[in-house]
């Protein structure tokens, strides 16, 4: 008994440990949304416009989402091997539904700052819970046929691509909602609209492909067994990226190109399409991703210690570090003399309130209040990581 336990504790921990990771990076994309100065008038992968430390910034983020949605299906499958599916599914069904309305009331506002909600996001909370949602009715099926519905969708998705393709295609709500939505902008009131973020289709597979994984972390895997399945994996979805990007025959909606020297040509090899994820980008983030896990099964160091804080807590860290950095981007805003009557005046259509585009901070000035915002959030996230542990029975901390 007491080796199982020790056994758990190590898995646990090493989720969290990169979801942890995935929370730190996350908050360097936020960042630079709100704050670099060509942050609304360029795009970060634009390999005409771009830089090398731009485009990393921007790129390394692309790892982030999906290993929040891969390790929330890898958690419920170990919450499955202590809960009964009856009461599994429940609570995957409820907690679904309570991230979608958080999604609407809560982050929508720390988007936007606006108190009318004349705009509502899909991002990526609400593509979490209509995936749990739809896991939490799939676990009563048989784990084999879960997993093929998980390869199905990840593998098969792209072939909407083609669909798309046709110079008669017109996508409606419902298309961009389950495939290929990217700041689509649907208004259902006078003034009020939905803006579609994260079509959700796409990432549902890969939550359920994320609780198939979980199996390796059962009591029927050696931790010298699961490395190895982990490593096997890993490696082998980065080699299908390769050879399939290569190919550019499937798996992308766009093609690589040869670029202006053979480092451009790199930067085009790894633009992968994350709205909806491809199954390039989920290759190139999830392989990568399934490596690590095995490396720090073995590893202890104080970052580590730091990115289990925010791995325990990421729902939590999430909400505060999207109302922390608008925060302090409104400071800004009013520091460098501008006025929400300037915004009208110059008909600045954005979502979101208090940021004028194409003023900002460079590179440096974003890095610098990344590590501000990661400071001023650790002791939150510490604190709520002792609450929650000391107060295990209280129901409601685990749907926050």
């Amino acid at each position: 008994m007491h080796i199982a336990l020790s056994s758990t504790q190590k898995r646990v921990e090493s989720i969290d440990i990169l979801r942890g990771i995935a929370m730190i990076i996350m908050a360097l994309d936020h960042v630079r949304d709100f704050f670099h100065i060509e942050a609304f008038i360029g795009d970060p992968l634009d390999l005409e416009t771009t830089t090398p430390i731009l485009y990393f910034t921007r790129w390394i983020t692309h790892f982030c989402a999906p290993t929040f949605v891969f390790l929330s299906g890898t958690s419920i499958y170990l919450q499955s091997l202590r809960k009964s599916k009856s009461a599994l599914s429940v609570f995957l069904i409820k907690r679904g539904f309570w991230l979608v309305f958080v999604e609407f009331a809560i982050i929508s506002l720390a988007f936007s700052f606006n108190i009318q909600y004349n705009f509502i996001f899909l991002q990526v909370i609400w593509a979490i819970g209509i995936s749990m949602v739809i896991l939490g009715l799939l676990i009563w099926l048989p784990y084999h046929f879960i997993l093929i519905v998980g390869l199905l969708i990840v593998l098969g998705h792209n072939l909407l691509d083609f669909v798309e393709a046709s110079p008669n295609f017109k996508p409606n709500f419902w298309w961009e909602l389950f495939h290929s939505g990217y700041f689509s902008v649907y208004p259902y009131a006078p003034g009020h609209a939905i803006i579609i973020l994260y079509p959700f289709v796409a990432w549902t597979g890969l939550m359920v492909l994320g609780y198939c994984a979980g199996v390796f972390y059962s009591p029927q895997f050696s931790v010298e067994q699961r490395k190895k399945y982990l490593i096997r994996w890993g490696v082998g979805l980065i080699v299908l990226f390769v050879l399939l990007r290569y190919s550019n025959l499937y798996g992308n909606p766009s093609d690589w190109k040869v670029q202006k020297s053979y480092f451009y040509t790199l930067l085009s090899f790894l633009d992968v399409n994350k709205y909806p994820p491809s199954l390039l980008y989920m290759c190139m983030t999830i392989g990568p991703l399934l490596l690590l896990l095995a490396w720090v099964e073995n590893i202890r160091s104080s970052f580590f210690k730091m990115s289990i804080v925010f791995g325990r807590t990421a729902f939590f860290y999430y909400i505060l570090h999207f109302y922390l950095i608008h925060a302090l981007a409104t400071v800004s805003f009013y520091a460098r003399g501008h006025s929400m009557q300037e915004l009208a005046e110059k008909n600045i259509q954005l979502p979101f309130n208090f940021l004028m585009p194409g003023d900002g901070y460079n590179l440096w000035g974003v890095y610098l209040i990344w590590i501000f915002v990661l400071v001023v959030l650790y002791p939150f996230c510490a604190w709520y990581d002792r609450y929650k542990s000391n107060h295990r029975t209280q129901w409601w901390l685990s749907y926050l």
